[in-house]
């Protein structure tokens, strides 16, 4: 039966079913589900259109902060050509069933539009009853409704195929992929197209959640760690266990209640949460030892210090350097890659060896473990204090303890690279502040000393009678010489 007659065919059926007569055949199982559901939701078949619920700004920020939106290259690459080319539109929803991004064909939008399949409306169920997308998300599975198959009698000559999407992290429903088009556009693919758009979707969500991941774990591996022989996990901000010490079990995941500083492991334990700057420490209560405790000042033309337990020990600056580096690669490094940041290709392992056996005897025990080479103890740094701060937008703190480069007599390869993009980094969020009093403090550190771009900024931003004014003109004038 091509589609006319199928078309013909459900509207008979349509008329019947409404009208209570009798009918020769029943719909599709899915399609008389969705009627019910919709007309209980008291949706009337005779409706124009469902309401336009978010619009300008407002959407603008729903779409930005929706995690479909790092997928949309690749549902624009899969679905929007094909769609262009058939007369069709691609549509993506959140899980409510508001429309957040349309594309396609001129023409098809125009007709579109006529019936709010635009951006900002909402299409669920109980808004503008069955519908390709509002059926996919209240069923949960991929669907195609087609002509008289829609409860609204007005989007009779439209078609469509959708897809949920769901978040790879928690399983839960994030939204909706659907293609669309006029009853005469309609095509077998349609159904295969969207499924395997939405598969494509998770399977992106999923390789930026592993990515995110590798990043929680190399930032926050040292809390672990550091927990020595007391059993502990690390978790993600949703409560999935990525990485345990020593545990005979846990389950992949935990429900971590907002502001809980205790949770039930489902086994009769009881576990400790600790808030991290990204997810969550956890640790089981037993036989808790005492953590050495490490602070390194590594910022600045000062000597570099390394504090053991309240011992202030100073440091020559090779030494420096492998801690700074220790600090920053929480997981740890073989002799191999810390000779590779030190030295570059010129250097030898057997020196890293040597050196790293001469810091462990004199930091004590506690402080440093082998293979790989990482820093046992509850270790916090200047360097990473500033990072954190920035990354919060915390620039007053940043600017406290920021006392100037990355051990600045460095030549280590890598350290270079940590001091330059440490320093670009403060100086982009400085610069980028409307606050002229943050700008005056940056400029008596010593990388914004020699910086005439802060000068003269400076200049703009201060009151007209601010009597810092003739220091920054003389500043000015040196730089410009």
């Amino acid at each position: 039966m091509d589609a006319p007659d199928q078309a013909r065919r459900l509207s008979e059926l349509y008329d019947e079913v409404l009208s209570g007569g009798r009918v020769p055949e029943a719909p599709r199982p899915l399609v008389a589900e969705s009627w019910q559901r919709s007309l209980a939701a008291l949706v009337d078949p005779e409706l124009d259109a469902p309401p336009v619920v978010v619009s300008g700004e407002e959407l603008e920020e729903i779409r930005s902060g929706h995690p479909l939106h790092a997928v949309l290259p690749v549902l624009r690459q899969t679905l929007t050509t094909i769609a262009d080319e058939a007369s069709h539109i691609m549509i993506v929803t959140d899980a409510r069933g508001l429309i957040l991004w349309r594309e396609g064909a001129a023409d098809v939008r125009r007709q579109a539009d006529r019936i709010a399949l635009s951006e900002g409306a909402i299409w669920s169920e109980d808004a503008i009853g069955t519908n390709g997308m509002g059926t996919a998300l209240a069923a949960d599975q991929p669907v195609q409704i087609h002509s008289a198959e829609h409860l609204v009698r007005r989007i009779h000559a439209w078609t469509c195929a959708a897809a949920p999407v769901h978040d790879p992290d928690t399983g839960k429903l994030i939204g909706a992929v659907d293609v669309s088009g006029p009853l005469r556009t309609v095509h077998p693919a349609m159904m295969a197209l969207v499924t395997a758009a939405a598969g494509l979707a998770e399977g992106q969500l999923r390789v930026r959640m592993a990515a995110a991941d590798e990043v929680l774990r190399a930032r926050n591996m040292r809390h672990l760690i550091a927990l020595g022989d007391e059993p502990g996990a690390l978790l993600t901000p949703t409560g999935r266990v990525l990485a345990v010490q020593p545990l005979a079990w846990l389950p992949d995941r935990l429900a971590v209640p907002a502001g809980a500083d205790r949770i039930d492991l489902g086994d009769g334990r009881e576990g400790v949460i600790e808030q991290l700057d990204e997810g969550y420490l956890l640790r089981i209560p037993g036989a808790v030892r005492r953590r050495t405790s490490l602070r390194l000042r590594l910022l600045g033309a000062r000597q570099p210090v390394a504090v053991v337990s309240g011992r202030e020990i100073p440091l020559t600056l090779r030494r420096a350097e492998v801690l700074a580096l220790l600090l920053l690669h929480p997981s740890g490094l073989t002799a191999e890659q810390l000779m590779l940041q030190l030295y570059g290709d010129e250097g030898n392992p057997t020196t890293v060896r040597a050196e790293m056996h001469r810091l462990r005897t004199l930091l004590g025990a506690g402080v440093l473990d082998t293979k790989p080479y990482r820093i046992l103890a509850n270790v916090t740094g200047d360097v990473t204090d500033v990072q954190a701060l920035i990354r919060g937008g915390q620039l007053s703190q940043a600017l406290d303890l920021y006392a100037g480069p990355l051990l600045v007599r460095s030549d280590a390869p890598a350290l270079r690279a940590e001091r330059d993009e440490l320093d670009a980094t403060l100086r982009r969020a400085v610069l980028g502040s409307a606050d002229p009093d943050l700008l005056w403090r940056y400029a008596q550190t010593s990388a914004g000393a020699e910086d005439l771009e802060v000068f003269e900024l400076l200049s703009l931003r201060l009151a007209p009678d601010d009597p810092r004014h003739p220091a920054i003109a003389a500043r000015l004038q040196r730089l410009a010489e």
